[in-house]
């Protein structure tokens, strides 16, 4: 009996004990499924993405790395901060790639007040799903510049006929301004520009007829403006003013149309990781270019003094840094070609001296390739003008350095070889009908002379016939002044 009560007594203990633990289940599990619809509606995140400057390979990498990590931390939105006055095309085409493949919806907001999308950057704004201003900007001047690249040598008087009477053909644009691209590859580039800019006009609801004055006339418009003409979706004076506005909007993102639920988000920021900011230095074209210079210049001072290392490994690294810019930027092939002969007119110089005409001659070459390396009609890819003189400075000063010891060099007495033995000094050591042996440079030598000579007379050396040395007896006031030069 007493058994059968603590039997019971363990039962409904065990029973409360699993009550309670199946209770507090039970709060967490509904407390959790309660607070989920909350926390759909209030949380979430919005990466904030910078797109500063000329749009760059760096930028490109900054830009397709921040959509690939939103999308691996399942982000609502991605806001990308641009101002820009353009950049390169192949960089904006593979953000814009990056855009249309996101699967995380993309807001371009052109910000802060006194910010521009120009160029590239009305491009992006216009494959953007979400595309907004601050006040005080503005976007457009889309015309391509060097856009697919052309000649070097230009059109032919063919080309440039036809891409005129196209442009008669087509008759004047909307602002009342001929067409009239100036050769045939020129136009290409337009036109393709024009029909990438109304693709993405129609693929985004955005009006497609300024998206092409954008590119045939270089139009742009004010924040209000756009806004206006449908060329953006609405002006935000910030990034929380956009997320309010842009909440409730249905973009297409991939194949599906979503809606963007943007309020209330909370915002991320990514900064350029190390790797990009060290592409956004070594693909400056005017540190490109310095890098080069030191990789040329390293290798040479390294080939002049083997063993010394240093100029070597510091060139070797540059010249491979320079070298990974110049396959990244857009270069033109003369100007590659001149700075690689100015780099063989100054190795040349180097190793056989002309008095400076081929160090000189390499200096201008790479000035030239220098000043021609680059379109610096591109925003951002210029080539300042202090560079260029640093380099024809350092140029120019290395020519006249390999000058000047050439020089030296030249007006030096020949201190070794066959050629030293021609007007050095000995003592004649026994001699018979005009020949004998004499003492020079402390050896014993066989020698001929026109003169009879006798034993210890002093004589200079005047020629040499293989082993046989032609001397001369010295001139007394010679032995003199030698004499005179040897007393302390």
């Amino acid at each position: 009996m007493e058994d059968r009560h603590k039997t019971a007594g363990s039962a409904s203990v065990v029973h409360r004990t699993a009550s309670v633990l199946i209770t507090f289940f039970l709060v967490l599990s509904g407390g959790f499924v309660a607070s989920s619809p909350k926390a759909q509606e209030t949380g979430g995140t919005a990466i904030v993405l910078r797109l500063e400057g000329a749009v760059s390979p760096a930028t490109a990498d900054y830009v397709t790395n921040g959509l690939e990590i939103a999308a691996e931390r399942e982000a609502r939105l991605v806001v990308l901060l641009i101002d820009t006055p353009g950049g390169l095309d192949t960089s904006m085409r593979e953000i814009i790639r990056a855009i249309l493949a996101s699967s995380v919806p993309v807001a371009s907001f052109v910000a802060p007040s006194g910010a521009r999308a120009a160029s590239a950057g009305a491009y992006i704004l216009y494959a953007s799903h979400v595309a907004a201003m601050a006040p005080g900007t503005n976007v457009g001047a889309a015309t391509p510049i060097a856009l697919g690249g052309g000649s070097p040598f230009g059109a032919n008087p063919e080309e440039e006929q036809e891409a005129q009477d196209s442009a008669e053909e087509v008759g004047e644009d909307r602002g009342g301004r001929r067409q009239s691209p100036r050769n045939a590859s020129e136009e290409k580039a337009i036109n393709d520009a024009v029909a990438y800019m109304r693709g993405l006009a129609e693929l985004r609801g955005r009006n497609a007829e300024w998206a092409e004055r954008a590119v045939r006339e270089a139009a742009s418009l004010s924040s209000a403006a756009a806004a206006q003409q449908d060329v953006i979706d609405f002006t935000a004076s910030s990034i929380d003013d956009l997320m309010r506005k842009a909440d409730g909007l249905t973009v297409q993102v991939g194949q599906s149309q979503i809606v963007l639920e943007t309020s209330g988000l909370v915002r991320e920021a990514i900064d350029p990781d190390w790797r990009t900011r060290l592409l956004s230095v070594i693909t400056d074209p005017n540190v490109a270019l310095i890098l080069m210079m030191i990789g040329i210049y390293g290798l040479i001072f390294e080939f002049l003094n083997p063993g010394t290392f240093i100029p070597g490994t510091i060139g070797g690294i540059s010249l491979l840094l320079g070298l990974y810019a110049l396959a990244v930027l857009p270069v033109s092939y003369a100007g590659v070609g001149l700075i690689i002969l100015g780099a063989a007119l100054v190795l040349a110089e180097a190793f056989a001296p002309s008095f400076g005409i081929l160090g000189i001659g390499g200096a201008v070459a790479f000035v030239l390739g220098a000043t021609i390396l680059f379109d610096t009609e591109i925003p951002g890819l210029e080539i300042y003008w202090p560079v260029l003189g640093g380099i024809a400075i350092a140029s120019l000063a290395f020519s006249l350095l390999v000058a000047r010891l050439a020089m030296v060099a030249h007006r030096r007495t020949v201190t070794t070889g066959a050629e030293e033995m021609i007007g050095a000094r000995g003592k004649v050591d026994s001699w018979s009908n005009g020949n004998g042996y004499v003492l020079v440079h402390g050896e014993r030598w066989k020698a001929v002379s026109a003169a009879s000579l006798a034993a210890g007379t002093e004589i200079r050396v005047t020629g040499r016939d293989g082993l046989v040395l032609k001397v001369a007896a010295l001139e007394p006031e010679h032995s003199a002044s030698e004499e005179g030069r040897r007393e302390p």
